[in-house]
Order: structure tokens, then sequence, then C-alpha cells
């Protein structure tokens, strides 16, 4: 068996592995770990425990990537910047892997008009982030994670759907089908530049704008708004809503953040507007 550092080659392999691992975890179809190990052994010369070590590093950069967990291999941490490289090469040449899965099979992916449990924010709890938080930040800045998933049009358009299904459910549980008739999934219907992607109501028929950002992470995976979004959320304090919803692929979670979202999360410039005077 090989020793010494693994190679960008031994790298690569080992996420598509675990990738094609994960897509059947998510679809419901069989996998035998073991099989794969082996499989693996066969090609990269290492060791099971090495392997099986991998793959739980591996765990532990997902949640930075806002990707999906494989059941079965707990987060190991500390991990090498070259085994993370590789999981971005991966993304990168497979964008909307979880969006293509089968539907039917995958938990998180047949909409229905189920109702979302509406959670407290991450930093409205009162309990701390973990230890590996800020490991999984660096990861999450370095790759630029948010903008990563910002162009990732069908996950967008995935979570609006079920904010849409919520909204509509929840109306309707409350005994407000007028309302519920009135809900309108604006980004689709009029465009994306409105400031919010859905347009509902409260029970008492007071307006609820929705910009909804969807992730397959953990509920900490950063995300992009725009300046044009800013600037809605301000001027409509009372009733603009960020409607963030991740474990999206397993089973989605959400919470809302209202404005100034400065008070909720740090807002970092990424851009900037070049003009001639």
């Amino acid at each position: 068996m090989t020793d010494g550092p693994w190679t960008d080659e031994e790298n690569d392999l080992i996420v598509a592995d675990y990738f094609a691992m994960l897509a059947d975890d998510l679809s419901g179809r069989r996998y035998v770990k073991a099989e794969h190990n082996r499989a693996l052994q066969g090609r990269i010369a290492r060791s099971k425990g090495s392997i099986e070590f991998k793959h739980a590093n591996i765990s532990a950069l997902m949640p930075a990537f806002g990707q999906p967990i494989l059941t079965g291999y707990l987060p190991r941490y500390n991990v090498q910047m070259a085994l993370a490289e590789a999981v971005n090469r991966w993304l990168h040449a497979n964008p909307e892997w979880v969006e293509r899965l089968p539907k039917a099979a995958t938990p998180g992916m047949a909409y229905t008009n189920d109702r979302l449990f509406i959670e407290t924010p991450p930093t409205m709890r009162n309990t701390p982030p973990p230890e590996e938080a800020e490991q999984m930040r660096t990861i999450a800045r370095h790759f630029d994670v948010a903008a990563q998933q910002e162009r990732n049009r069908a996950l967008g358009r995935l979570g609006e759907e079920r904010a849409l299904a919520h909204e509509r459910a929840t109306l309707r549980d409350a005994g407000r089908d007028d309302l519920a008739r009135k809900v309108i999934w604006v980004s689709q219907e009029i465009g994306d530049g409105a400031g919010y992607d859905i347009s509902s109501f409260t029970p008492d028929g007071t307006p609820r704008l929705l910009e909804v950002k969807t992730t397959n992470g953990w509920d900490r995976t950063p995300f992009h708004i725009s300046q044009n979004e800013l600037r809605v959320a301000e001027e409509n304090r009372d009733t603009w809503h960020l409607f963030r919803i991740y474990n999206n692929a397993r089973g989605p979670r959400a919470y809302e953040l209202r404005p100034p979202l400065d008070h909720h999360v740090t807002l970092t410039p990424t851009s900037f507007q070049a003009r001639f005077d």
C-alpha cells in the first residue's frame, strides 16, 4: 500500500467515489461502502482505513461547500486544502448534480403543499456555532461557495417552488384560501428585478415579500444578496423577509431573517460597478 500525501489524481478519484455513493444515498438506491472501498484500493493502492478516513474528511468539507453529507461517514476535520480543491473541481464539473437526481426518489425534491417548520435563525439561537465552524467558513470564503450556489439556477428554482408551496399551504391551513390564490411567484411571473421572489400574505392579510435563498448544505452556508435586494429590504422593512432554506436535498428546513440584515449576518462587498465618467 502507498504511504505519504495523496496526489491530486487520488483525491479526484475518491471525491468522485464519494459523490457516486451520495447520489445513491439521496436517491434511495442500494450501495455498499465496503465494495466501493475495495474498488478504490485496487485503483489507488491505499489501505481500507486510509480510504475510510479520507471519506470522513470529505464529509467534513461538504457543509462548507453547501452540500449534503453521505450517511455513515461522520465528519473528521483538519482537512488538507488539496482535498478541498478536489471537491471544488468536482463541483465545478457537476454544478447541478443534486437537482438532476430522480425527483420521485429524492427526499425534499418532490414538492407538495406541505408546510416547512420555520426555525430560529442560527445567530439568534442560544447555542454557539460548532467548533469546526471557522474551518468551514474559511473553505467557503476561499472557494466563494456563495457565488457557486447563486449560479445554480436549478437549486434556486427548487427552493422557490418549496417556499411558494409553504406559503400557500400556510394560508389554506389558516382558512384563507382567498389569500392563498393571490400568492404570486414574482421571479417567474414578472422577473428577477423586484428584489424578492414571492409575494405572499400573513393570515390577517399583511403582505409578505420573500427573497428565497436555498442550499443543500447547513444552516450557516453563506449566500449572495444583491444591492437591489438589500435596497428593497430596507424600503420594505415591515414586509420583506429573507426566506432561507437549507438541507434541501435531504429534508428541507427553513428560517427567516428580517431587515436590517446586518443585524444577523456580516455583509461583505463582492463586486464593484465600473463606469466611465
